[in-house]
């Protein structure tokens, strides 16, 4: 008996069958479950962002996150150690870092001045000096590595030598 398809149609044949089986069975053969999302949506876990700071804590600028808010407001630090300065962001940076470097007992760890941060040691306590832009001028603040309100009496009290040497803006 004589096939009236030739060879190779019976190829083509088996290749379109074996095309026609995958692109029906999809990707189920490496699809993984998830039981998360296999449950009524109605019984899903609900998930809850955390809350957003307020104006009171991003005062000393740049972001914030909650957990650091949070801590900071546990640590009772509730208010930014800073002061105004006249001038731009760049010449109020240059003028901290002269008296910075005039007060006695501060080290510069670093200096970043494209961040507008000195990364200071005083009196034993770690902190950041930064200079933020403001619409008047500039905003001189201590702040602690995650970017909140530095607390304790060694912030404060070079704050102050910072305002007073900038001529008590």
């Amino acid at each position: 008996m004589i096939s009236r398809f030739p060879m190779i149609s019976r190829a083509a044949l088996a290749a379109a069958l074996a095309t026609a089986l995958v692109a029906t069975a999809g990707c189920s053969w490496f699809r993984k479950g998830d039981d998360l999302y296999a449950a009524d949506p109605a019984d899903r876990p609900l998930e809850v962002p955390p809350p957003l700071p307020s104006a009171d804590d991003t005062q000393a600028g740049g972001s914030v996150t909650a957990s650091s808010v949070i801590e900071a407001r546990r640590a009772g630090a509730a208010s930014a150690l800073g002061f105004n300065a006249q001038g731009s962001r760049d010449e109020v940076f240059a003028r901290i870092g002269e008296a910075l470097e005039r007060i006695e007992g501060v080290t510069i760890v670093s200096r970043a001045q494209l961040l507008g941060a000195y990364d200071v040691n005083y009196q034993g306590s770690n902190f950041l000096v930064r200079v933020s832009d403001t619409e008047g001028g500039a905003y001189v603040s201590a702040v602690d590595p995650r970017g909140v309100p530095a607390s304790g009496d060694a912030p404060a009290q070079l704050v102050r030598s910072l305002q007073e040497a900038l001529g008590g803006q």
